[in-house]
């Protein structure tokens, strides 16, 4: 996976979607509003974080999510695109830390921090099957 690329503050990624309905919280409950949901916004985020660091991490390696501190601050409604950046703003072995950010075509919506931790891809999924 790794290119040759340093893992060190400043790598980022962002990415754009379009709010759908299984996105709105009105997909999990229909006396809801149709706008973009938390739950959604959080993966968006926990995503770009992850695609931010890819192409530095050492082979074999991923990304796996350890905290997320999140302020989701205006409602998106359904059918607006939305904007979701990551920039790795901290390393400490193998534990990284993200400013993450998600705007709409109008303002911004969320704001806050994701932590990820690097581990050994085949161990970690190891881990999972063990638990299947």
């Amino acid at each position: 996976m790794s290119q040759n690329i340093e893992l060190r503050p400043g790598l980022h990624y962002a990415h754009s979607l379009r709010v759908d309905h299984a996105l709105t919280i009105r997909s999990g409950n229909p006396s809801l509003p149709a706008v973009y949901a938390t739950p959604a916004m959080i993966l968006a985020m926990e995503v770009a974080a992850a695609r931010a660091v890819e192409p530095a991490l050492p082979p074999g390696s991923i990304t796996v999510g350890t905290a997320i501190h999140i302020e989701h601050l205006a409602a998106t409604p359904e059918g607006l695109e939305v904007t979701v950046r990551a920039e790795l703003t901290r390393v400490d072995g193998r534990f990284l830390e993200f400013w993450v950010e998600a705007r709409d075509e109008r303002e911004l919506i969320g704001r806050g921090t994701v932590s990820r931790a690097i581990v050994d891809r085949a161990r970690f999924e190891a881990k999972v099957q063990a638990k299947m």
